[in-house]
């Protein structure tokens, strides 16, 4: 263990909430935890068997001043923007979307057998991109690297580098790291990380802890001056946010474990937040709304598409 080793502040249950047209979802954290995730503002759980829950979709809306990652695990997803570009996400890929001036878009699930499931991250922008040109990057199953370990784990690496392997998603102001990490039951994992950088862990399926090891103590264990929003115990749904350090241990439990690892550097900048537009100051949002009422919210004629 290394004193440098980071640990579990505090964790987050999410809460169950409509979007879109009626998109059942789990808001893991978002408006009401800025500035705590910074540079992260919102993630989305969502998911279900049930096709009702998510066949509304997310009909046309505005983003600007920030990017959306949308991660799918099952199932596909159309998007379509107004400047005419669209495109499928399908399980196991991934958009990262800079809105950057403004972008009007939506995205719609399809009828699938099974559980439909995913997560979308929203990244602020810092004040100087915030009305650069919109910008896309499509990444197919195949594009994003996999590193396998002897152990049998097994870790994706979409944004940033683990054990050499660089993500195709690169270039992004806030320097991220987007890994989906898998783990075998009982096997632990150490993930490097910038000092300074925000860094948080969301479980998706199975169980174990993250942080130094706790001896022979089970996880579920709670020692003194410790309460459950700390400790390094994680379960399928729950989200991790981690204090500074070089790294994360993550170690997995009976069940096995499998969790996204995303960290970032702080902008430290004002947050002026108004549904999906994001920016710095009342102003700049009162500006967005105006350009929304007379049709001007659309600024560039072009979205760059990356990948």
């Amino acid at each position: 263990m290394s004193a440098s080793d980071r640990k579990v502040v505090q964790k987050f249950g999410g809460s169950e909430t409509l979007e879109g047209a009626g998109v059942r979802l789990r808001r893991m954290f978002g408006n009401g935890e800025v500035p705590l995730l910074d540079p992260f503002l919102l993630l989305d759980n969502f998911g279900s068997s049930n096709p009702v829950d998510y066949l509304a979709g997310f009909p046309w809306h505005p983003h600007r001043g920030i990017e959306t990652v949308t991660y799918m695990l099952n199932g596909n997803v159309e998007h379509e923007d107004s400047l005419g570009n669209s495109g499928v996400i399908g399980g196991g890929e991934v958009q990262w979307m800079s809105a950057g001036s403004g972008i009007l878009h939506q995205e719609m699930p399809k009828r699938i057998e099974g559980t439909m499931s995913g997560f979308q991250l929203w990244v602020n922008l810092p004040r100087r991109l915030k009305m650069e040109v919109p910008s896309y990057r499509g990444l197919r199953a195949d594009d994003i690297p996999v590193v396998r370990r002897e152990d049998e784990s097994v870790v994706k690496v979409v944004a940033g580098e683990f054990n050499g392997v660089e993500g195709p998603v690169r270039g992004i102001p806030v320097d991220p790291t987007y890994l989906d990490v898998q783990l075998p039951a009982g096997i632990a994992i150490r993930l490097p990380t910038r000092r300074g950088h925000t860094a948080f862990a969301q479980a998706i399926s199975g169980s174990g802890a993250f942080g130094p090891p706790r001896s022979k103590d089970p996880p579920t264990t709670l020692r003194p001056g410790e309460t459950p929003e700390s400790s390094g115990a994680t379960r399928a749904g729950e989200t991790s946010l981690f204090d500074d350090g070089d790294a994360v241990e993550a170690r997995a439990g009976d069940e096995g474990l499998r969790f996204l690892f995303v960290t970032g550097r702080p902008l430290r900048e004002p947050v002026a937040w108004y549904g999906p537009i994001v920016m710095n100051t009342r102003e700049e949002i009162l500006e967005a709304r105006r350009d929304l009422e007379r049709g001007t919210f659309i600024r560039s004629q072009k979205v760059i598409n990356e990948i």
